[in-house]
């Protein structure tokens, strides 16, 4: 593509943005202008999140949190709890963590500033600055990666390449808007799988297009094997009352939990061993098999078997507690037995 086609390139995408972009409830406020706060707390919900799913997500957050002083003053457990079911919890205590600093230095001025608070990267700083400042950063994600292979069919894009072109064709005088139109593009017109290539205002531009295979662009990138984790947990207490424990980690660091306990499931032995060793450290006294769960997360495959045991530490309120899907899974098992045992 010559320089010369760039000006109608841009042009013709923020016409296609001004007539059919996503009304979306963190875009309230100007253009380039955006609510710095629901604009943060939307990019950083959304980073793992689609945004027909994270749209509850985000509204049930902002109606606990309406402010980063809300945010900032309240416990990281209410915080957890708000976020539950999101997943991806470290960027929970990261907002959290951030917005402590907001309140003591005030919201980010430029793209140096958002950078440097706590989980903001250089997407979400490049995000942030263009919607809330107009500065001229061009955002990098996977929407926009596969937007600008197919536009120049780069069937392997590299994450420079990528922001080399995002770079290129960023629109000086709408900056924000152009990022937010690359991104509703590659969402709503650019998919991944049966692009509608008809309906796309860069269809005269696009190489992938003329290359007949569009889909074909970007080559899929090779993913990691699922691992496979196997562990015993037990439920002391019922669905409503129950032994909980911290959660450490990346993943899952700060929530609470049933106990649990990992086991190799290619040694003899290995599950009651494991429930053993698990009721020693708790005090507590194993009871009969309430069933399984299992659960994906980050290319992880859990299962647990789950127990019933009494005994051990003081039980603590479910309602209160902000738990993860697999535990939910696991607490509703206990539901399933009393039902079993005492039918309507």
């Amino acid at each position: 593509m010559s320089d010369a086609e760039q000006p109608r390139l841009r042009a013709a995408l923020l016409a296609w943005f001004d007539r059919q972009g996503r009304d979306l409830p963190w875009r309230q406020g100007p253009e380039g202008r955006r609510d710095p706060y629901r604009a943060w707390v939307a990019e950083v919900l959304l980073q793992q999140t689609q945004v027909a799913r994270g749209l509850g997500y985000y509204h049930r957050f902002l109606t606990a949190f309406p402010s980063v002083q809300a945010l900032a003053a309240a416990p990281l457990d209410d915080v957890l709890k708000a976020w539950e079911g999101c997943g991806y919890y470290a960027r929970a205590r990261n907002l959290h963590r951030a917005a402590q600093q907001v309140t003591r230095e005030g919201l980010p001025r430029t793209h140096a500033e958002w950078l440097a608070l706590p989980g903001v990267g250089p997407y979400t700083a490049a995000a942030l600055s263009s919607f809330t400042q107009n500065a001229p950063h061009a955002v990098n994600d996977g929407n926009v990666r596969r937007v600008l292979a197919r536009l120049h069919a780069e069937p392997a894009p590299t994450p420079r390449w990528v922001q080399e072109q995002a770079d290129a064709l960023l629109d000086p005088a709408r900056p924000g808007a152009w990022n937010e139109a690359v991104m509703d593009l590659g969402a709503t017109v650019c998919t991944p799988k049966r692009p509608q290539c008809g309906a796309c205002p860069l269809s005269d531009w696009c190489g992938a297009r003329a290359s007949g295979q569009p889909g074909d662009y970007p080559a899929p990138k090779t993913r990691p094997a699922v691992q496979t984790v196997q562990a015993v947990a037990v439920l002391i207490g019922n669905a409503q009352r129950a032994v909980l424990e911290r959660r450490d980690g990346a993943l899952l660091g700060g929530l609470l939990g049933l106990p649990s306990q990992p086991f190799d499931p290619a040694q003899p032995g290995a599950p009651a061993q494991a429930l053993h060793a698990l009721c020693a450290r708790l005090n507590a006294v194993p009871g009969p098999l309430l069933g399984e769960v299992t659960h994906t997360m980050t290319h992880r495959q859990v299962t647990w078997q789950v127990y019933a045991a009494t005994g051990g530490p003081p039980l603590t309120d479910v309602g209160s507690a902000a738990l993860s899907r697999l535990d939910h899974k696991a607490l509703a098992l206990a539901g399933r037995r009393a039902q079993s045992l005492f039918p309507v």
